[in-house]
Formats: structure tokens, C-alpha cells, sequence
């Protein structure tokens, strides 16, 4: 194996650790911001809900590491060289994105940089191999339109759905729970809360751990056979469980369900987001693997001119001591980012509503104009 790649491959280690540090600054504010600006708990016990979510959500996210290798290109069509290259090119210009958006405070999406830094750098190698091979074929017949422009109008979609959703349940809740507020919690609180426990449940469960090596088949199909009895029992549950802890335990349910959802999102992030920042380096270590165990037969990477190892269903089990590991780093990046409390400062200090404090970007209004004939004591 050329010394090249062995560089090339810690490079990727590097920048990927660099990148999971950078990419939890960044996306902290988005399960973080609704527990702290409502200060549903101490920020210490908030930091441990959502540590542990993202312990499981890192651990359970090996289905998703299929974007990075084959979700945006057509592997089959690159070289192993070509590959390492597409890689280390992808994770130089996700790691300057994020870390000049953390520097100024500014949180951006971690998907659009990885889907599109994917793209652009399969594009720019696609066209210097047709240029300098005088290929035929066009530079579209290299990358997986299908799946990406799927992926992009995702991320489209979600902002309009994020809005849509969430302005009919604060409406719902607003309308509900606004006046007489003391009396209709008591008795109804409950219920709604069992409700958002059980929607918090289902994406965390059944849609956020599906795709995971570690979820049973039989578990999972199970629940999608018996998904309404599934949600209907959990309601149930969840409201029976509420109402003991509201009357019985003088228990605020609300901060619960509050902290249940910290740890739901950070679960998810993890589970989904973790691809963003070490799925290119574990499809950089399959392709080493692949090369490697190439060499060791007699043949030499450089005659590797199909990556089809990366191929849906081809690439090798996910190494789970390196997602438990890349875990343990994002927690440790979420207690001790100075970069993250900047964000999540960010995220708070947006959501002011006149209760007092500095807004970070509020409007400045223009000093008052003075009529006051100048003083002659002013001259002297």
C-alpha cells in the first residue's frame, strides 16, 4: 500500500474528529435551545438528558452511513484514486464551512453542507476524468441524480413542514391551555402530554432507530404490523403515567416532557446527523480496507478503477466501538465547546421577546435630535 494513502486516511481521522467538534458547536442549538430557553432544568442535568441521547443515537446510526458512500455518486464509476481524493477534498471543505460559521455564532445545516460538498467534489472530479481520459459519456452519468435531487428536496421540504407543523400546534396549545390555564392543565395536561410523549416515542423509536444495524428485523417489522395498537398503547401509558406524576408526585410534567424531547432530538441528531460528520471517513476506511485487502492478494490499488465495494448492500459492517467512540467525543464537545455556548447563546438570546436582557442582533434606535441652545460654559 503507497504511503500516499496511508496519509490520505489519517487525514480523514483527523478532520472527521475535528468535524464531529465542529459539527456538535453547530447543531447543539437545535436540541438544546427549547430546554434551556425554557429553563425546564439546570443546564447540568439538560447537558446529561441530552449526553445520553446522543451516547444511543451514535451507537444505533450505522444505516445511515450509506449517504456518504453511495447516496450523491456513482462509486463504480471512480477509482480507488479518484475516491480518496473525493473524500479528503469533501471533509478540507466541510471542516472550513462549519468552523467559520461556529467562529461568528452562526448555526448552518451540517446535511447541506455534506450533501453538496459531496456533490461539488464528485462533479469537479467527474469532469477531470472525462477531460483527461476523453471520456463519453456526460458528467451526470457519474453522480446518483436520483437519490441527491431526493436529498435536496428533503431538506427544502423540511423547513416549509417544520414551519407548517409547528405553527398548527402552538396554535392547537395556545387556544387550548390559554385561558383558565391552571384549571384546564390540571385535568387535561396530562392527556397533551401524553400526546407529545408518544409523538416524541414514534420518531424516536420507530423512525429514528429503524434504520439501525443494531434494531431486530423482527422487532421492527412487528411495529410497522402493529403500528396503531403500538401508538395507541403508548398513549395510554404515557397519559396514565403523567396524570400519577401531576397529582400523586406534584410533579411539573411539562419540564419532563420538555427533557424527554431534549433527549428525543439529541437522539436523532446523533442518529441522523452522525453521518455528516464521520460518514465520509468510515466510506475512506472501506475503501482502504478494500484496497488493502486487494494488496495483500498480490494486486496494487492503482489498478482499482471501479469502487463498487461501496455499492448499496457491498460495503462492509459498520464498526460500532468507532460510532461508540465518536459518541464520547460529541458529549465531551457538548460539555466543553466554547464554540457551542456560543451558538446556543445565539439561538437563545434570537428568541427574546422583550423580557429584558441584550439582544445579540436587536435593533439600535437613533439617538434623539437635541434643540438645546449650547451652553456658554460648554466652549470653555
Amino acid at each position: 500500500m503507497d504511503s500516499i494513502y496511508w496519509i490520505i486516511i489519517t487525514a480523514l481521522l483527523l478532520l472527521a474528529a475535528f468535524d464531529l467538534i465542529n459539527g456538535v458547536a453547530n447543531d447543539a442549538v437545535n436540541f438544546l435551545n427549547s430546554a434551556i430557553g425554557s429553563k425546564a432544568a439546570p443546564v447540568r442535568v439538560i447537558l446529561t438528558v441530552a449526553s445520553i441521547g446522543v451516547l444511543v443515537g451514535a451507537c444505533f446510526s450505522g444505516g445511515m452511513m450509506e449517504v456518504a458512500r453511495n447516496g450523491i455518486f456513482h462509486p463504480d464509476m471512480f477509482s480507488y484514486h479518484e475516491v480518496m481524493l473525493l473524500f479528503l477534498g469533501v471533509m478540507i471543505s466541510e471542516v472550513i464551512l462549519l468552523d467559520t460559521f461556529n467562529t461568528f455564532g452562526l448555526p448552518t445545516s451540517t446535511t447541506v453542507s455534506l450533501v453538496f460538498g459531496i456533490l461539488g467534489s464528485a462533479v469537479a472530479t467527474a469532469l477531470f476524468k472525462i477531460s483527461k481520459l476523453r471520456l463519453v459519456q456526460s458528467v451526470w452519468d457519474f453522480i446518483n441524480t436520483d437519490k441527491a435531487f431526493e436529498i435536496v428536496t428533503s431538506i427544502l421540504l423540511s423547513v416549509a413542514i417544520a414551519f407548517t407543523v409547528g405553527t398548527i400546534v402552538m396554535w392547537i396549545s395556545r387556544l387550548a391551555f390559554t385561558f383558565k390555564y391552571q384549571s384546564r392543565f390540571k385535568w387535561f395536561g396530562c392527556f397533551w402530554c401524553g400526546i407529545a410523549m408518544t409523538a416524541i416515542a414514534y420518531f424516536a423509536v420507530f423512525k429514528g432507530l429503524k434504520e439501525s444495524t443494531l434494531m431486530e428485523p423482527s422487532f421492527i417489522q412487528y411495529i410497522d404490523q402493529n403500528l396503531g395498537m403500538a401508538l395507541l398503547t403508548a398513549f395510554g401509558g404515557f397519559s396514565v403515567l403523567m396524570f400519577l406524576l401531576q397529582h400523586l408526585f406534584m410533579t411539573n410534567i411539562l419540564r419532563l416532557t420538555v427533557l424527554a424531547g431534549t433527549f428525543s432530538l439529541a437522539l436523532a441528531f446523533a442518529g441522523n446527523d452522525l453521518v455528516n460528520f464521520i460518514g465520509v471517513f468510515m466510506g475512506g476506511l472501506d475503501s482502504f480496507q478494500y484496497a488493502s485487502s486487494v494488496a495483500a492478494a498480490g494486486g496494487s490499488p492503482s489498478s482499482i478503477t471501479s469502487m463498487e465495494c461501496l455499492m448499496p448492500g457491498q460495503g462492509m459492517p459498520v464498526n460500532h466501538y468507532i460510532l461508540f467512540a465518536a459518541g464520547c467525543m460529541m458529549i465531551f464537545a457538548l460539555w466543553f465547546s466554547k464554540k457551542a455556548k456560543t451558538v446556543i447563546a445565539t439561538g437563545v438570546e434570537l428568541s427574546r421577546q422583550g423580557e429584558g436582557g441584550i439582544e445579540r442582533f436587536g435593533s439600535v434606535p437613533p439617538p434623539a435630535p437635541s434643540f438645546a441652545a449650547p451652553s456658554p460654559w460648554d466652549a470653555g
